[in-house]
């Protein structure tokens, strides 16, 4: 297989994987894909910047904070300052926030856990992919 071959193949799979999470997110009515990718990223327990969340699961900021602006007059996020940062804030689940995360992903984090049990070497298979996602960003590198 040549590399237009590799890279096209791997495209469509991406956007298959990708596609099927969106679909996921359709399911529970939630609006915007883009939601199901923070609540998936809040639910881990930690604290994230609105900025890491943005970098970490490509979400245009304006998108971002209109999801969390939200989320906050819900009463599932709590918002925090960063110490010494002005315009930064800490994003995180409140009790409730947790509750309604769980609801929705329980279900999603089992059915990934029964396909992750079918992987052969699950941390070999994410090493070679982190490999390849940092290689891919000299791509968009080179076209600023």
């Amino acid at each position: 297989m040549d590399e237009r071959i590799f890279f096209y193949k791997l495209g469509k799979l991406v956007y298959q994987i990708d596609g099927v999470y969106e679909a996921y997110g359709k399911n529970c009515r939630l609006g915007s894909p883009n939601l199901l990718w923070i609540l998936y990223a809040l639910n881990d327990g930690e604290r994230h910047s609105q900025k890491q969340l943005c970098d970490d699961w490509d979400i245009p900021r304006s998108t971002a904070n209109t999801i969390i602006k939200d989320l906050e007059s819900r009463g599932l996020v709590a918002l925090s300052q960063i110490k010494g940062e002005r315009r930064e804030l800490l994003v995180s689940l409140t009790p409730s926030g947790k509750e309604y995360a769980d609801g929705i992903l329980s279900d999603l984090y089992r059915r990934e856990k029964e396909i992750y049990s079918e992987i052969e070497a699950p941390e070999e298979f994410l090493i070679v992919l982190q490999n390849l996602a940092a290689k891919m960003q000299k791509i968009a590198a080179k076209g600023e």
